[in-house]
């Protein structure tokens, strides 16, 4: 992995992979939903959509034929605390991937017309969230978690914030957000030799000093969360904090995130699904942000089955705390593990999204030897300490359904005095 400063100050990372005839380039922005003031909270969003509708030289559509002519992908995410646009093509193509996503992030027009029809595009991406439960209800457990802290907003933002945004609040925010030292640009795979003077030309001249985001921890509030909704299912979310990108045991989080819900041997989705067939979907996941973090159980059910459900996760959950995992449990999860980080590193996406999310959020990169290394070294004290701290706290709780009396009659803190012990 190579490390670079544009004259400008631009970072760039470099991961060379030249048995492969891809390559993927990516344009990493420190700004995402938690930077937002309330009044802003969905522009983020918004410029990562409205980047793809034209440029002073490019229509949309010019865009969108440049890629398919070349046989590559173009697109953005934005998450919580970062955008990132992408691109990946064929290795000989990559220098039109490169100046087509430097005009995109230069010089997007914003225009009026175009804003609008996004505008109504984005809307109804709100308005199919809001009819797809199990993705509303995640959406909650963060609202639930943080309460008005900007990582308890939505990514998509308020249906009132986005009809009073303009070319403008787009155009102020970027000045604001897209500082030179919170943009990262990222390529892995089989590059050409002269692509640092490529990058140079292109992205060297950028000069934005906006502000820096200033940014608070958030506080884990334990709340609850409900939307009433004829569903067939009930959706239902429980959340306790996590651990930060920068916590020495975010690889312990994880095994136990594994072994609690996080695939199909985990004991939540073998007790549930496998063993009693009470739910479709049930599994786990943790969510580390740069100070702070969430863990999180999701279940979907029938509603005569929701206060079973509820039940048989805190007995569970129970055994955890009580007793641990197994030596064999801890042993099986760290291959698990450290086998999908080597299988999730095969394309050079998945590099590029690796080393250019590591120099945005952490500012260093660790080797493969060293995470297998890491993880290799958890111990089952260190699960143990960890497990009790994590449950020293109230559940956070969200549901979407008809009716939230199973979970109105869970008592969250029934883990609290058994785990400060």
């Amino acid at each position: 992995m190579i490390k670079h400063q544009l004259s400008n100050g631009l970072r760039v990372v470099l991961e060379p992979i030249p048995t492969l005839r891809s390559v993927s380039f990516g344009i990493w922005v420190k700004a995402g939903s938690r930077n937002e003031r309330p009044e802003q909270n969905g522009v983020t969003h918004f410029i990562e959509h409205m980047l793809f509708k034209g440029t002073e030289k490019r229509t949309a559509k010019d865009i969108a034929d440049i890629f398919d002519g070349i046989g590559g992908n173009v697109n953005a995410f934005t998450a919580k605390e970062y955008t990132c646009y992408y691109a990946k093509v064929l290795d000989d193509h990559l220098p039109i991937a490169v100046e087509v996503l430097a005009d995109m992030f230069f010089h997007s027009r914003f225009d009026a017309e175009e804003l609008d029809k996004e505008r109504g595009v984005i809307l109804e991406e709100i308005s199919m969230y809001e009819d797809t439960p199990d993705d509303l209800v995640h959406d909650l457990i963060s609202k639930a978690a943080y309460g008005t802290h900007p990582l308890g907003s939505t990514i998509l933002g308020p249906e009132e914030n986005l009809k009073r945004f303009t070319p403008d609040t787009l155009r102020h925010y970027m000045k604001d957000r897209y500082r030179v030292e919170d943009i990262v640009i990222a390529i892995a795979g089989n590059y050409p030799a002269d692509i640092l003077e490529l990058l140079e030309e292109k992205f060297g001249s950028y000069r934005n000093a906006g502000t820096a985001a200033e940014t608070e921890p958030p506080t884990f509030l334990s709340g609850l969360e409900v939307h009433s909704k004829k569903t067939e299912q009930t959706h239902l979310c429980l959340s306790l904090p996590g651990c930060s990108l920068k916590d020495d045991r975010l690889y312990a989080m994880v095994l136990l995130n594994n072994a609690i819900g996080g695939g199909m041997s985990s004991r939540l989705f073998q007790e549930i699904r496998e063993k009693r067939g009470l739910a479709y979907s049930v599994y786990s996941y943790h969510s580390a942000h740069a100070d702070s973090g969430m863990f999180t159980i999701y279940a979907g059910t029938a509603p005569k089955q929701t206060e079973e459900v509820l039940k048989l996760t805190f007995e569970l959950l129970g055994q955890v705390v009580e007793e641990g995992l197994t030596p064999e449990e801890l042993k099986r999860y760290k291959e698990q593990l450290k086998g999908s980080l080597i299988l999730g590193l095969e394309s050079s996406g998945s590099r590029m999204n690796r080393v250019g999310k590591n120099e945005l959020m952490l500012g260093k990169h660790d080797t493969i030897n060293n995470i297998l290394a890491r993880i290799e070294a958890v111990t089952l004290e260190e699960m143990g300490e960890l497990t009790r701290e994590l449950f020293a706290h109230p559940f956070a709780a969200s549901l979407v359904g008809a009716s939230d009396k199973a979970v109105q009659a869970v008592r969250r803190d029934c883990f609290v005095s058994s785990s400060a012990h």
